[in-house]
């Protein structure tokens, strides 16, 4: 794994704590933005190890 990887990695977990936090704490309208954060990373994440797979 790559530094990229791990970082695309960590960030869409740390962005998915914060979003589960968010909805609990405020609901579903004020946590989405995170949710959709951790989507993107790790999608992204997904996309790069996908094109290293011969």
């Amino acid at each position: 794994m790559k530094l990229i990887d791990v970082l695309l990695f960590s960030l869409a977990v740390a962005f998915f704590i914060i979003g589960i936090h968010q909805i609990m704490t405020l609901g579903l309208g004020k946590g989405y933005w995170a949710i959709m954060l951790t989507t993107v990373f790790y999608f992204l994440y997904i996309l790069r190890k996908k094109k290293k797979q011969p």
